[in-house]
């Protein structure tokens, strides 16, 4: 007997940042009754819909999106968040008679619906104070090292300068003595959900091109300048989280008069690149991942097919 064919249907689009994940979406859209569901991290916040690449008001108006540009540039975005808002979304679409699909690049949150949060336990307030502290004075790069001495594995698959990540990652090791990697290898094995995993692969090297051309892109339709106004509503606090996404460091140091727009476009590159291949490494370890080229299209829907029938 299949332990899946009774648990609610999902499909996961993911893959690198930039692969074209939610234009596979909107393609089955035509075909499918389907609504997309967000699993970035980023694209949470309301006032960086460019810089974060969200989805346009034009792709917008061809299916639903959810879990979109809903929170403020002070608030944090968790796994467990992340479930709890994912799956009231899930039933509601499936109560419309509509698939969900979860369209993203945190696989953290895809891992969290499908198999449910690990039971780490609470982290006193006096570590998180500690460790901001220590950030305050030896900054970000000080507390990735330290992470990456205790936690290698999941330094690796998150962005060098996500302050929110690391300081979590330091606070679960220092609270437990456990690294997070090893907390979540105690994951539960039994999913939730039935979910169709569908990549989107790229070529790095083709992928960093068409990485470039999204740059230039958001610049040209008003990154800096939306940049520039969530800084100035922030009061210029680079301790908020909406800003831990890549590109505002950069377009931040710009405004600050510490870079010029060049270097900013080549530090935003290279490290958009970076993450792009961390994200790659993380779902290559992804179980039970259905892989298709950024042109096979065709095949992918027919496999969505033959999953909803």
């Amino acid at each position: 007997m299949n332990v899946r064919s009774h648990l609610p249907k999902i499909v996961c689009i993911l893959g690198p940042t930039g692969s074209g994940k939610n234009d596979l979406a909107l393609a089955l859209s035509e075909k499918i009754e389907l609504e997309i569901i967000n699993f970035d991290s980023r694209q949470v916040y309301a006032d960086l819909p460019l810089i974060t690449a969200q989805p346009s008001d034009e792709e917008k108006n061809r299916c639903p999106h959810h879990l979109y540009g809903f929170l403020r540039l002070e608030d944090k975005i968790s796994a467990g968040r992340f479930v709890d808002m994912a799956e009231k979304s899930i039933s509601e679409v499936l109560e419309r008679g509509s698939v969900p699909f979860l369209v993203g690049g945190t696989g953290l949150y895809i891992r969290s619906l499908i198999y449910g949060l690990v039971n780490i336990p609470g982290i006193p307030q006096d570590i998180y104070q500690e460790i901001e502290a220590q950030c305050q004075i030896k900054g970000v790069d000080w507390l990735r090292q330290e992470l990456e001495k205790v936690d290698p594995e999941y330094s690796s698959s998150i962005s060098t300068m996500d302050r929110q990540k690391i300081s979590r990652a330091l606070a679960v090791y220092r609270t437990t003595g456990i690294s997070f990697s090893d907390w979540h290898k105690k994951q539960n094995q039994t999913p939730f959900f039935n979910a169709l995993k569908i990549g989107i692969w790229k070529d790095l090297k083709d992928l960093t091109f068409d990485l470039d051309k999204r740059i230039e892109k958001m610049i040209e339709t008003g990154a800096v300048s939306e940049v520039e106004k969530a800084w100035k509503k922030s009061g210029k606090d680079a301790s908020c989280p909406a800003f831990s996404g890549i590109g505002c460091r950069e377009i931040i140091s710009m405004l600050e008069g510490e870079i010029d727009l060049s270097k900013a476009k080549t530090l935003w590159l290279k490290k958009t690149r970076a993450y792009a291949k961390r994200q790659i490494t993380w779902f290559k370890k992804e179980k039970h991942v259905n892989w298709f080229a950024r042109e096979d299209f065709s095949e992918a829907g027919n496999l969505v097919a033959d999953f909803l029938s």
